[in-house]
């Protein structure tokens, strides 16, 4: 690991949030009040966005900068830390009016520690610094889940996670272990002094390593690793029970955080810093998983009645039409070779589909977090039934919500859908690899069958808000946070499918700045990258 002094500059952003949440547990046990610590960490993630746009003022698009120590800068980490930070504030706005006065602050503390988890691991460019932030967002997690829900279910809950969490943490660190035997070094992209992971792999392959052959191993691990954040098949297992014990703002944590980790993680392990000569075998691995997941997730939320529950399934299956946008990209990668123009953008597509499908998923669990009560969680589907003439507000940006998460144009999920789709239709369609055209093209059409699927359990929560009498005692009014970041998200995902450009744009150009490491940082092995042999045909 090669260290500068910009790097302090750098993570500006994120050691304002550490402190201020440190601040938080400490001011905690002198005053009390949810009021007043909501407004702090509203202000906090305020100051820390003014940093972050300070850092991102000394980032040139159309140039690329070199690593500042273990992380990078460029657009795909600066796109991710936005997401994230605008998590936070979405959080935070659904807690107010649920907040015990005397847990304020560890909660909204901890929420904030998570956040900056993600917005480490989102442009970490090595191993150790990797770990770190994927762990900063996971044991806040456990805490959150433990206190925010107390009980028996809350229990079970957390130790669910925790346990589980622990299980990934281990084999994403056995990857990592393979991927450091293999190339003594930690860091993803070196340089003339100290080179990186891509550069020894490269170097190895030409040399013909046996060593190398652990690479697939290695990739499995990481996948599994990464593949729990995410709620991957067959990683998925706990988050319908984990969703159903907790709160929905918790729920709401657990849908989006670890998934916008996850996913630059993946990005930057297996498309970047791992050679095209690997990326046969990957883009068959994350194909397989993409149509497992989003079909046993799609399938499985159909028979659910518990709102938490049939989210936990929809996560799962969002996880898998996200892994299209990877299957894509890794495809490109192994076709380097025989066309270094190909390039359909299979990571920007991620990258858009994760927004949309951030804003959609945020959006749901304010509404429910908006009709809760700090005695009484808004759980099940029959509860939602006529919410319409009580809540006519609620029952509008649910619907929002269902539409774009259901990809019904012309609201923002249609657009992501559609954008995933395509970029696996249009690499088939241009690729001379008939077995790769073929897989693709099972791919885009798994998705689709898929999105049909998922738009019967979505619709159905639609009909018992409009087309179902109200059941039972009147659904209590929550606090006005939850219904502000409803109406924020909801402004978001309309804004989004009137006018998709500007975001497909940027997330685009986070692509393509992502994608020119490789070449920034290892120009002297790149006559020696296009002679060596593959894997598969050694």
């Amino acid at each position: 690991m090669f260290v500068e002094t910009s790097t302090l500059w750098l993570l500006l952003p994120e050691i304002i949030l550490v402190l201020m949440a440190a601040w938080m547990f400490v001011g905690g046990t002198f005053a009390e009040g949810r009021t007043f610590w909501s407004t702090f960490a509203l202000l906090s993630y305020l100051v820390a966005g003014l940093a972050l746009y300070n850092v991102g003022q000394q980032y040139d698009p159309a140039a690329l900068r070199g690593p500042s120590g273990p992380f990078a800068v460029d657009g795909l980490g600066n796109l991710m830390r936005w997401l994230a930070l605008v998590t936070g504030i979405a959080s935070t706005l659904m807690t107010t009016h649920l907040l015990r006065k005397q847990a304020a602050c560890e909660l909204l503390g901890l929420i904030m520690l998570a956040v900056a988890g993600v917005m480490i691991a989102s442009q970490a460019t090595d191993l150790v610094m990797l770990f770190l932030g994927l762990e900063l967002i996971s044991i806040p997690t456990y805490v959150l889940l433990f206190i925010g829900r107390p009980g028996r279910e809350g229990a079970e809950s957390t130790a669910k996670y925790f346990y589980l969490s622990v299980l990934s943490s281990a084999m994403l660190l056995y990857g990592f272990s393979f991927l450091y035997g293999m190339t003594g070094t930690t860091t993803m992209f070196g340089n003339d002094v100290v080179p990186g992971i891509r550069d020894q792999l490269l170097q190895g392959l030409a040399e013909q390593d046996p060593l190398m052959s652990l690479a697939p191993v290695a990739l499995v691990l990481i996948f599994a690793g990464l593949g729990f954040k995410m709620a991957a098949v067959p990683f998925h297992f706990y988050a319908p029970d984990v969703y159903e014990g907790t709160t929905n703002v918790n729920a709401g944590l657990l849908a989006v955080l670890p998934k916008i980790g996850g996913a630059a993680a993946l990005v930057r392990l297996l498309v970047i810093a791992l050679p095209p000569q690997f990326a046969e075998f990957a883009w068959q691995f994350a194909l397989v998983i993409a149509v497992l997941t989003m079909t046993i997730g799609n399938v499985c939320a159909l028979w659910q009645n518990n709102l938490r529950r049939m989210m936990g399934y929809s996560s799962i299956a969002h996880a898998g039409y996200m892994l299209i946008g990877l299957t894509v990209a890794l495809a490109v990668q192994s076709l380097a070779g025989q066309d270094t123009q190909l390039s359909y953008g299979g990571i920007a597509a991620m990258l858009f589909y994760l927004i949309v499908y951030a804003f959609g998923s945020l959006g749901t669990f304010a509404v429910l977090a908006h009709l809760s009560t700090e005695s009484r969680e808004f759980n099940t589907v029959d509860e939602l039934a006529g919410l319409n003439k009580a809540h006519p507000t609620a029952a509008a940006l649910m619907a929002v919500f269902m539409f774009s998460l259901a990809g019904i144009p012309p609201l923002a999920g249609f657009w992501g859908k559609l954008t995933l789709f395509t970029s696996a239709v249009n690499l088939s369609a241009k690729t001379e690899n008939s077995q790769l055209s073929i897989w693709l093209m099972a791919l885009a059409v798994a998705g689709a069958l898929n999105a049909a699927i998922a738009a019967t359990y979505y619709l159905r929560i639609v009909g018992a808000m409009y087309f179902r009498p109200a059941t039972g005692a009147p659904v209590e009014r929550g606090g006005v946070g939850g219904l502000g970041a409803a109406a924020i998200c909801c402004v978001m995902i309309v804004l989004l499918g009137v006018a998709p450009r500007f975001m497909l744009a940027s997330a685009l150009q986070a692509e393509n700045s992502a994608l020119a490491w490789p070449v920034a940082t290892a120009p002297q092995l790149a006559d020696q990258a296009a002679p060596v042999t593959p894997l598969a045909n050694r």
